[in-house]
């Protein structure tokens, strides 16, 4: 009997994340999600730039590579070109939060029917860990070093809190991958996220509280260690929108 086995939507290559980082479980899931709802054969994701900008060699649906940010963007003209696709975006914060955060909004307050996999590892990882929009208050980055100071960086930006405030979107909920318990959630919910595009539901983002290692300069199990003690109370987890709960609960 199979006990474990990798998604048939995950390619069989090694990836070039740094030792430690999460992005490969993320990966994982949302392949699992693809496999679990059959819809590879007809799925398109898009990535733009960030540590996963190489996402295209990873996973076996089709993959599109966007400029800078503008992924819901590239999504949107995908969707509404060929509806019957199921499609997805990969995003980090820097890429997400930061130059995309427009293409995020109005994506999401417009119902777009796309789903979004946003990982929050509050730093820029690809270009040398620089401070990014969701970096903690105090938070020692290349360029913060002796903290970030809220009172000239403000303060971060909570995507989830932001994006539930509209009345747009179908599906806003946050996770995290730091241990077994949170893994399990993680993926429920990304396939939740696939489901509700696949019944026309709208707009679903997925944010994965996440760790690099190598920019925060710890190891692996510190890094874990961190964000456990430091980004998850300020970034609390859960299901931040649902619009199909709220109305069966009317």
């Amino acid at each position: 009997m199979v006990v474990f086995e990798r998604p048939k939507s995950l390619a069989e290559v090694p990836l070039h994340y740094c030792p430690g980082c999460t992005h490969g479980i993320i990966h994982r899931l949302v392949a699992q999600a693809i496999d679990d709802l059959g819809i590879e054969g007809r799925t398109i994701g898009v990535a733009p730039v960030g540590c996963a900008v190489m996402a295209y060699d990873y996973f076996t649906c089709d993959m599109i590579e966007a400029a800078h940010g503008r992924a819901p963007a590239v999504a949107t003209g995908l969707k509404r070109a060929d509806p019957g696709k199921i499609i997805f975006t990969y995003q980090g914060d820097g890429d997400l939060a930061s130059i995309g955060m427009a293409e995020t909004v109005h994506a999401a307050t417009r119902n777009e029917n796309i789903t979004v996999i946003f990982v929050n590892n509050a730093i820029y990882g690809m270009t040398g860990g620089q401070m990014a929009p969701t970096s903690l208050p105090g938070q020692v980055t290349q360029t913060s070093p002796y903290g970030r100071d809220v009172a000239t960086a403000g303060y971060p930006v909570k995507v989830s809190e932001l994006l539930a405030a509209l009345d747009g979107p179908e599906f806003i909920a946050r996770v995290a991958v730091n241990n077994v318990k949170n893994v399990k959630n993680a993926q429920k919910t990304i396939k939740k996220a696939f489901e509700n595009q696949v019944n026309n539901k709208g707009f679903s983002l997925v944010e994965v509280v996440s760790s690099c290692p190598t920019n925060w300069g710890m190891t692996p199990s510190d890094a874990l260690k961190w964000l456990d003690e430091n980004m998850l109370s300020y970034y609390p987890l859960g299901v931040y929108k649902d619009k199909s709960a709220e109305k069966e609960g009317e």
